[in-house]
Protein backbone atom coordinates (compact mmCIF):
# COMPACT_ATOMS: atom_id res chain seq x y z
CA UNK A 1 0.00 0.00 0.00
CA UNK A 2 0.96 3.74 -0.51
CA UNK A 3 3.02 4.39 2.39
CA UNK A 4 1.43 7.40 4.43
CA UNK A 5 -1.00 7.60 2.29
CA UNK A 6 -5.10 8.56 4.27
CA UNK A 7 -8.12 7.67 3.16
CA UNK A 8 -10.27 10.13 3.95
CA UNK A 9 -13.89 9.02 2.28
CA UNK A 10 -16.71 7.91 4.70
CA UNK A 11 -19.30 6.76 1.81
CA UNK A 12 -18.24 5.12 -1.31
CA UNK A 13 -21.05 6.75 -3.90
CA UNK A 14 -19.58 7.01 -6.76
CA UNK A 15 -16.29 6.17 -8.78
CA UNK A 16 -16.80 10.30 -9.56
CA UNK A 17 -16.02 11.67 -6.08
CA UNK A 18 -12.86 9.18 -6.35
CA UNK A 19 -9.52 11.00 -6.86
CA UNK A 20 -7.01 8.98 -9.16
CA UNK A 21 -5.17 8.39 -5.97
CA UNK A 22 -7.69 7.16 -3.63
CA UNK A 23 -8.50 4.83 -6.88
CA UNK A 24 -5.06 3.54 -6.78
CA UNK A 25 -5.20 3.61 -2.65
CA UNK A 26 -8.13 1.22 -3.14
CA UNK A 27 -6.71 -1.20 -6.02
CA UNK A 28 -3.52 -1.74 -3.39
CA UNK A 29 -5.67 -2.58 -0.33
CA UNK A 30 -7.81 -4.65 -2.92
CA UNK A 31 -4.39 -6.92 -3.62
CA UNK A 32 -3.16 -7.14 -0.30
CA UNK A 33 -6.68 -8.78 0.34
CA UNK A 34 -7.27 -11.16 -2.21
CA UNK A 35 -4.59 -13.34 -0.94
CA UNK A 36 -7.06 -14.16 1.26
CA UNK A 37 -9.26 -15.87 -0.37
CA UNK A 38 -6.63 -18.37 -1.42
CA UNK A 39 -6.23 -18.99 2.08
CA UNK A 40 -7.49 -22.75 3.61
CA UNK A 41 -9.14 -20.83 6.33
CA UNK A 42 -10.68 -17.61 4.51
CA UNK A 43 -10.81 -15.58 7.51
CA UNK A 44 -9.37 -12.68 9.47
CA UNK A 45 -10.20 -10.50 12.36
CA UNK A 46 -10.04 -7.04 10.25
CA UNK A 47 -13.38 -6.02 11.30
CA UNK A 48 -14.59 -8.15 14.42
CA UNK A 49 -17.41 -5.91 15.99
CA UNK A 50 -18.67 -4.73 13.06
CA UNK A 51 -22.18 -4.62 11.66
CA UNK A 52 -22.83 -4.64 8.00
CA UNK A 53 -26.78 -4.43 6.89
CA UNK A 54 -27.10 -4.63 2.90
CA UNK A 55 -30.37 -3.63 1.71
CA UNK A 56 -31.05 -5.06 -1.91
CA UNK A 57 -33.65 -3.17 -3.71
CA UNK A 58 -33.19 -4.99 -6.98
CA UNK A 59 -32.35 -8.54 -7.39
CA UNK A 60 -28.48 -9.50 -7.50
CA UNK A 61 -26.31 -12.71 -6.73
CA UNK A 62 -22.53 -11.66 -7.39
CA UNK A 63 -22.74 -8.00 -5.96
CA UNK A 64 -24.79 -8.96 -2.60
CA UNK A 65 -22.94 -12.15 -2.62
CA UNK A 66 -19.56 -10.59 -2.91
CA UNK A 67 -20.28 -8.09 -0.53
CA UNK A 68 -21.62 -10.85 2.01
CA UNK A 69 -18.70 -12.86 1.18
CA UNK A 70 -16.21 -10.18 2.16
CA UNK A 71 -17.55 -8.93 5.16
CA UNK A 72 -17.57 -12.28 6.65
CA UNK A 73 -14.21 -12.81 5.22
CA UNK A 74 -13.04 -9.72 7.89
CA UNK A 75 -15.21 -11.40 10.49
CA UNK A 76 -18.01 -8.62 10.27
CA UNK A 77 -21.47 -9.76 11.33
CA UNK A 78 -23.78 -9.07 8.51
CA UNK A 79 -27.65 -9.03 7.89
CA UNK A 80 -29.34 -9.30 4.55
CA UNK A 81 -32.54 -7.63 3.79
CA UNK A 82 -34.49 -8.15 0.41
CA UNK A 83 -37.09 -5.51 -0.22
CA UNK A 84 -39.51 -8.23 -1.36
CA UNK A 85 -39.24 -9.72 2.10
CA UNK A 86 -39.25 -6.41 4.17
CA UNK A 87 -42.02 -3.62 5.51
CA UNK A 88 -40.99 -2.44 1.69
CA UNK A 89 -44.51 -4.69 0.90
CA UNK A 90 -46.19 -2.81 3.88
CA UNK A 91 -45.61 0.72 2.10
CA UNK A 92 -42.29 2.19 4.09
CA UNK A 93 -40.28 4.71 2.37
CA UNK A 94 -36.76 3.83 2.29
CA UNK A 95 -35.99 6.56 4.11
CA UNK A 96 -38.12 5.16 6.86
CA UNK A 97 -36.61 1.95 6.47
CA UNK A 98 -33.03 3.87 6.41
CA UNK A 99 -34.09 4.92 9.45
CA UNK A 100 -34.72 2.27 11.59
CA UNK A 101 -32.61 0.31 10.35
CA UNK A 102 -29.84 3.41 11.69
CA UNK A 103 -31.80 2.71 15.22
CA UNK A 104 -30.18 -0.91 15.40
CA UNK A 105 -26.75 1.09 15.28
CA UNK A 106 -25.08 -1.08 12.10
CA UNK A 107 -21.36 0.66 11.02
CA UNK A 108 -22.07 0.00 7.31
CA UNK A 109 -25.44 -0.29 5.07
CA UNK A 110 -24.54 -1.06 1.54
CA UNK A 111 -27.72 -0.50 -0.08
CA UNK A 112 -28.92 -1.25 -3.99
CA UNK A 113 -31.71 0.77 -5.59
CA UNK A 114 -33.56 1.42 -8.58
CA UNK A 115 -33.82 5.43 -8.19
CA UNK A 116 -30.59 6.91 -9.34
CA UNK A 117 -29.04 9.31 -6.33
CA UNK A 118 -30.59 6.68 -3.66
CA UNK A 119 -27.41 5.96 -1.84
CA UNK A 120 -26.75 9.46 -1.91
CA UNK A 121 -29.71 10.08 0.11
CA UNK A 122 -29.41 7.79 3.21
CA UNK A 123 -26.39 9.65 3.63
CA UNK A 124 -28.29 12.67 5.11
CA UNK A 125 -30.48 10.87 7.40
CA UNK A 126 -28.07 7.98 8.46
CA UNK A 127 -24.69 8.61 10.64
CA UNK A 128 -23.46 5.01 9.49
CA UNK A 129 -20.81 4.83 6.16
CA UNK A 130 -23.05 4.10 2.78
CA UNK A 131 -21.85 1.93 0.10
CA UNK A 132 -23.49 2.02 -3.11
CA UNK A 133 -24.30 -1.18 -4.36
CA UNK A 134 -25.96 0.22 -7.80
CA UNK A 135 -28.35 3.29 -7.89
CA UNK A 136 -30.48 3.43 -10.98
CA UNK A 137 -28.51 3.99 -14.26
CA UNK A 138 -25.87 6.46 -12.18
CA UNK A 139 -22.95 4.83 -10.49
CA UNK A 140 -21.92 1.04 -9.48
CA UNK A 141 -18.53 2.17 -8.05
CA UNK A 142 -17.36 -1.27 -6.23
CA UNK A 143 -17.61 -3.03 -10.31
CA UNK A 144 -15.83 -0.09 -11.41
CA UNK A 145 -13.05 -0.58 -9.49
CA UNK A 146 -13.12 -4.49 -9.35
CA UNK A 147 -13.06 -3.93 -13.21
CA UNK A 148 -10.26 -1.76 -12.98
CA UNK A 149 -8.63 -4.50 -10.73
CA UNK A 150 -9.20 -6.54 -13.48
CA UNK A 151 -7.46 -4.67 -16.16
CA UNK A 152 -4.31 -4.16 -14.19
CA UNK A 153 -3.99 -7.17 -13.37
CA UNK A 154 -4.08 -8.49 -16.44
CA UNK A 155 -2.08 -5.30 -18.15
CA UNK A 156 0.29 -4.17 -15.57
CA UNK A 157 -1.00 -0.63 -16.36
CA UNK A 158 -4.15 1.88 -16.83
CA UNK A 159 -2.36 4.32 -18.09
CA UNK A 160 -2.54 4.29 -21.60
CA UNK A 161 -4.97 1.71 -22.63
CA UNK A 162 -7.91 1.68 -25.21
CA UNK A 163 -10.73 0.27 -23.36
CA UNK A 164 -13.65 -0.39 -25.56
CA UNK A 165 -17.47 -0.25 -23.66
CA UNK A 166 -19.90 -2.01 -25.85
CA UNK A 167 -24.17 -2.28 -25.33
CA UNK A 168 -27.08 -0.98 -23.66
CA UNK A 169 -24.93 3.09 -22.39
CA UNK A 170 -27.95 4.52 -21.47
CA UNK A 171 -29.42 2.45 -18.95
CA UNK A 172 -25.68 0.94 -17.40
CA UNK A 173 -24.57 2.50 -14.17
CA UNK A 174 -21.57 0.02 -14.42
CA UNK A 175 -20.54 2.04 -17.69
CA UNK A 176 -20.88 5.51 -15.99
CA UNK A 177 -18.38 4.14 -13.54
CA UNK A 178 -16.46 2.07 -15.83
CA UNK A 179 -15.82 5.33 -18.03
CA UNK A 180 -15.00 7.80 -15.35
CA UNK A 181 -12.58 5.08 -13.59
CA UNK A 182 -10.70 4.35 -17.02
CA UNK A 183 -10.55 7.72 -17.97
CA UNK A 184 -9.60 9.51 -14.56
CA UNK A 185 -6.71 6.46 -14.48
CA UNK A 186 -5.28 7.74 -18.08
CA UNK A 187 -7.51 5.09 -20.49
CA UNK A 188 -8.96 5.81 -23.53
CA UNK A 189 -12.36 5.07 -23.41
CA UNK A 190 -14.25 4.41 -26.32
CA UNK A 191 -17.88 3.46 -26.64
CA UNK A 192 -20.53 1.95 -28.93
CA UNK A 193 -23.71 0.66 -29.11
CA UNK A 194 -27.54 1.36 -30.47
CA UNK A 195 -28.12 5.13 -31.50
CA UNK A 196 -31.33 4.68 -28.91
CA UNK A 197 -28.88 3.17 -26.16
CA UNK A 198 -26.59 5.97 -26.19
CA UNK A 199 -27.10 8.45 -23.46
CA UNK A 200 -26.22 12.03 -24.18
CA UNK A 201 -23.25 13.66 -22.48
CA UNK A 202 -20.92 10.82 -22.90
CA UNK A 203 -18.06 12.91 -24.17
CA UNK A 204 -18.33 15.39 -21.00
CA UNK A 205 -17.22 11.90 -19.20
CA UNK A 206 -14.58 11.82 -21.21
CA UNK A 207 -15.70 8.59 -23.60
CA UNK A 208 -15.10 8.70 -27.07
CA UNK A 209 -18.57 7.68 -28.84
CA UNK A 210 -17.66 5.66 -31.91
CA UNK A 211 -20.06 5.12 -35.26
CA UNK A 212 -19.28 1.65 -35.53
CA UNK A 213 -18.46 -1.38 -33.02
CA UNK A 214 -15.14 -1.99 -36.04
CA UNK A 215 -13.71 1.40 -34.69
CA UNK A 216 -14.49 0.93 -30.95
CA UNK A 217 -13.05 -2.32 -30.78
CA UNK A 218 -9.78 -2.09 -33.26
CA UNK A 219 -6.79 -2.34 -31.42
CA UNK A 220 -8.51 -2.28 -27.92
CA UNK A 221 -6.47 -3.43 -25.15
CA UNK A 222 -9.41 -4.05 -23.45
CA UNK A 223 -13.43 -4.98 -24.69
CA UNK A 224 -16.11 -4.66 -22.06
CA UNK A 225 -19.69 -5.58 -23.20
CA UNK A 226 -22.76 -4.38 -21.20
CA UNK A 227 -25.55 -6.46 -20.47
CA UNK A 228 -29.61 -5.47 -22.46
CA UNK A 229 -31.72 -4.08 -19.39
CA UNK A 230 -34.53 -5.01 -21.02
CA UNK A 231 -36.09 -4.36 -17.54
CA UNK A 232 -35.44 -1.06 -17.73
CA UNK A 233 -36.88 0.04 -21.24
CA UNK A 234 -40.67 1.05 -21.17
CA UNK A 235 -40.56 0.65 -25.06
CA UNK A 236 -38.46 -0.98 -27.13
CA UNK A 237 -35.51 0.86 -28.41
CA UNK A 238 -33.91 -2.15 -30.97
CA UNK A 239 -35.95 -4.13 -33.32
CA UNK A 240 -35.17 -7.27 -31.93
CA UNK A 241 -32.40 -9.53 -29.60
CA UNK A 242 -31.11 -11.62 -33.29
CA UNK A 243 -30.95 -8.39 -35.26
CA UNK A 244 -29.10 -6.89 -32.40
CA UNK A 245 -26.92 -9.46 -31.69
CA UNK A 246 -25.68 -9.22 -35.30
CA UNK A 247 -25.25 -5.63 -35.40
CA UNK A 248 -23.59 -5.34 -31.77
CA UNK A 249 -22.70 -9.04 -30.26
CA UNK A 250 -19.44 -9.57 -29.73
CA UNK A 251 -18.28 -12.50 -32.07
CA UNK A 252 -14.50 -13.99 -32.29
CA UNK A 253 -14.46 -12.19 -35.33
CA UNK A 254 -15.16 -9.14 -33.66
CA UNK A 255 -12.72 -9.76 -30.98
CA UNK A 256 -9.67 -10.31 -33.88
CA UNK A 257 -9.77 -6.45 -34.60
CA UNK A 258 -8.78 -5.83 -31.31
CA UNK A 259 -4.98 -6.74 -30.03
CA UNK A 260 -3.73 -9.84 -30.02
CA UNK A 261 -3.48 -10.03 -26.39
CA UNK A 262 -7.04 -8.05 -25.54
CA UNK A 263 -9.23 -9.28 -22.82
CA UNK A 264 -12.70 -9.50 -22.92
CA UNK A 265 -14.95 -8.61 -19.88
CA UNK A 266 -18.77 -8.48 -18.54
CA UNK A 267 -20.13 -7.54 -15.48
CA UNK A 268 -22.85 -9.78 -15.89
CA UNK A 269 -25.45 -11.52 -16.23
CA UNK A 270 -24.65 -12.16 -19.41
CA UNK A 271 -27.45 -12.61 -22.26
CA UNK A 272 -25.15 -15.64 -24.40
CA UNK A 273 -25.96 -15.04 -27.96
CA UNK A 274 -26.67 -11.92 -27.71
CA UNK A 275 -24.22 -9.01 -26.14
CA UNK A 276 -21.47 -12.00 -26.19
CA UNK A 277 -21.14 -14.98 -27.87
CA UNK A 278 -20.20 -18.15 -25.60
CA UNK A 279 -17.23 -19.18 -27.46
CA UNK A 280 -15.76 -16.23 -26.27
CA UNK A 281 -17.16 -15.90 -23.16
CA UNK A 282 -15.86 -18.99 -21.99
CA UNK A 283 -12.82 -18.57 -24.55
CA UNK A 284 -8.58 -17.58 -23.71
CA UNK A 285 -9.51 -14.13 -23.99
CA UNK A 286 -12.22 -14.00 -21.70
CA UNK A 287 -11.25 -12.98 -17.93
CA UNK A 288 -14.96 -12.31 -16.63
CA UNK A 289 -14.46 -14.94 -13.43
CA UNK A 290 -11.23 -13.63 -12.57
CA UNK A 291 -13.98 -10.00 -12.29
CA UNK A 292 -16.23 -12.11 -10.53
CA UNK A 293 -12.86 -13.27 -7.96
CA UNK A 294 -11.57 -9.52 -7.54
CA UNK A 295 -15.09 -8.26 -6.63
CA UNK A 296 -14.47 -10.24 -3.42
CA UNK A 297 -11.14 -8.42 -2.91
CA UNK A 298 -12.37 -4.81 -3.96
CA UNK A 299 -15.47 -4.50 -1.55
CA UNK A 300 -13.47 -6.36 1.36
CA UNK A 301 -11.17 -3.17 0.53
CA UNK A 302 -13.76 -0.61 0.59
CA UNK A 303 -15.58 -2.18 3.98
CA UNK A 304 -12.05 -2.06 5.67
CA UNK A 305 -11.51 1.57 3.84
CA UNK A 306 -14.47 3.25 5.39
CA UNK A 307 -14.42 1.85 8.61
CA UNK A 308 -11.44 4.27 8.95
CA UNK A 309 -8.62 1.60 8.43
CA UNK A 310 -6.07 3.72 6.13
Amino acid sequence: MSSGYHFSQKHILGIRDLSPEDIDFILQTADSFKEISSRAIKKVPTLRGNTIVNVFYEPSTRTRLSFEIAAKRMSADTFNIAASASSVTKGETLIDTARNIAAMKPDIIIIRHSHSGAAQMLTRYIDASVINAGDGTHEHPSQGLLDMMTVREHKGRLDGLKVAIIGDILHSRVAHSDILGFTRMGSSVHVYGPATLLPQGLEELGAVVCSSLEEAVRDADVIITLRIQLERQNDPLFPSLREYAQKYGVNREVVKLAQPDAIVMHPGPINRGVELMPDVADGPQSVILDQVTNGVAVRMALLYLVMGNS
